[in-house]
């Protein structure tokens, strides 16, 4: 990292306690393969990251220096404020919903905000936002960019429906959007997704598919590609279906290796 970059870094996060460049290495090699070579790759969001992820260890703030010492951590603390939700029957607020999630998700880029449905009505289909394979030594594939939830409410019976709501958490830059898939009866209850390790040096995509099961049995493929693997399906919704999404997006990398969406996080409604 240039001397300038560790400056701006230094500035930004001044008066902090301090935690040094090599003790950021450090932390990187025992505890993240992955974090590491991108941090290898020179991706500075990495930085950014790692500085919040560690924060949340040690239950203070951090910065960087390049001083090459370790200088010793604050301990004036200041008691933390229990947080405290207070849900109401059929509360839609994101903090009272059940989540359902899987374990093969890819860990780069940020958590978005979660959307949830309308009061009332709960995710009966789904179209995704796919980048179809591009070929070449130059390439950079990002497979699945996006997906979208459509909602409808209980009286919904006529399918397809004309009268629904459409909810999407954040999502990737590139790819168009594929055919939108009903549950023939019922509602999306579970998922899983199909997803490519890391690669190394190589291309990666991280998340390249999803499925979903709804809640009269049936099963909805995705429009997704074809690299990865398929893992464990989420737990089923205790309530009525999916009513909710957040997603894990990494943004554009420039010059770097781009992968778009790497992980999904889903809200039920009872």
């Amino acid at each position: 990292m240039a001397e300038s970059d560790r400056y701006r870094w230094t500035k930004s996060l001044r008066n902090l306690p301090e935690v040094t460049y090599d003790d950021v290495v450090r932390m990187v090699n025992e505890n993240s393969q992955v974090e590491t070579s991108k941090l290898r790759k020179g991706y500075k969001f990495f930085w950014e990251k790692f500085i919040f992820d560690y924060r949340a260890i040690i239950g203070q703030h951090v910065s960087v220096q390049s001083t090459g010492r370790r200088s010793e951590r604050s301990i004036n603390r200041y008691p933390r404020t229990p947080f405290v939700v207070h849900c109401a029957p059929n509360d839609i607020n994101e903090m009272c919903l059940q989540t359902v999630k899987v374990s093969n998700g890819m860990d780069w880029g940020w958590w978005s905000s979660a959307e949830i449905c309308p009061s009332g009505t709960y995710a009966a289909g789904f179209s995704l936002r796919v980048e179809p394979y591009s070929d070449g030594y130059w390439a950079d594939n990002t497979a699945l960019n996006g997906i979208r939830l459509h909602c409808i409410n209980r009286t919904s019976s006529q399918r397809p429906y004309e009268y629904y709501s459409s909810i999407q958490s954040n999502i990737g830059s590139w790819g168009w959007w594929k055919d939108l898939k009903w549950c023939p009866s019922g509602y999306l209850t579970s998922f899983q997704l199909k997803v490519e390790s890391h690669q190394g040096i190589e291309d990666d995509t991280s998340v390249n598919n999803i499925r979903f099961k709804c809640s009269q049995g049936s099963l909805l493929m995705g429009d997704g590609t074809k690299w990865g693997d398929w893992g464990h399906w989420s737990p089923s919704c205790k309530g009525t279906g999916i009513c909710g999404i957040k997603t894990r997006i990494e943004k554009p990398q420039g010059m770097g290796d781009d992968t778009a969406l790497n992980d999904v996080i889903m809200y039920c409604c009872d």
